[in-house]
């Protein structure tokens, strides 16, 4: 994949990711590996100004001769042989050896995850698994900040254009997760953990011998779950 990066401030430069032909890059984890730095995929217009590039026949032979950046999956290890493209119009390059005919310039985690993968920590393969996801941190950079110019003053006195994150637990997302994990045919089963309530009195319509009924039902639910916490903490409830 070939796209274009600029740091910021910066203008923009090309820049060419190699990752094995059974792998698609991941968009998620090439812009964590590049930031601050953004990037776009290439459009015809830079197709036209860059007349080296063959699209669908890139090969390293055009990048390293042009001086474009060329950044390789971990697993392009000197020595492995590869099918590449020969930077012409429906022709490839079969056996390009790393490290003999090619020399990248440097490595990038950027290609999809997939089961069996060795960890980062070295634990063992990786395996997939559905998760929830209750919860997110982003790293926003000045994306935002640049285009509201938003700056505040240095320790210097001069403004500094300020960097941004997002952090947030959704709170609908927790009462969602439980509904999920915690229900039967009748509904949604509240863990005692986190039920708001032992039990709800609902006054189904408007008759006054119904609502004092349930006045009084209250009452005695609330004096018996008072006197039960008393007996087992030894401490009254403050409510």
């Amino acid at each position: 994949m070939v796209l274009k990066v600029r740091q910021p401030g910066g203008d923009w430069e090309l820049l060419a990711v190699g990752v094995p032909g059974d792998r698609e890059v991941d968009e998620k984890r090439l812009a964590a590996a590049l930031d601050p730095a953004e990037y776009a995929l290439l459009d015809d217009a830079d197709f036209a100004k860059h007349r080296f590039l063959a699209k669908g026949y890139i090969g390293p032979k055009a990048l390293l001769a042009n001086g474009v950046r060329y950044l390789v999956d971990p697993r392009v290890v000197d020595g492995t042989s590869w099918i590449t493209g020969a930077d012409e119009p429906g022709k490839h390059v079969v056996g390009l050896v790393a490290g003999r005919d090619f020399v990248a310039d440097g490595t990038i985690e950027a290609a999809e995850v997939r089961d069996g993968d060795p960890s980062p920590d070295g634990a063992g393969p990786l395996v997939s698994a559905r998760g929830i996801e209750i919860g997110h941190i982003f790293q926003l950079g000045r994306k935002y900040t640049d285009a509201f110019a938003a700056d505040v003053l240095g320790e210097d006195g001069k403004p500094v254009r300020l960097t941004m994150g997002s952090y947030g637990i959704g709170v609908s997302r927790l009462v969602a997760v439980i509904a999920e994990q915690h229900h039967d045919e009748l509904g949604l089963r509240w863990p005692s953990s986190v039920s708001p309530f032992d039990a709800h009195v609902v006054i189904a319509n408007k008759d006054d011998a119904a609502r004092a009924g349930a006045a009084e039902l209250a009452d005695e639910l609330w004096t018996g779950w008072a006197s039960r916490c008393c007996s087992t903490t030894g401490r009254p409830h403050p409510g």
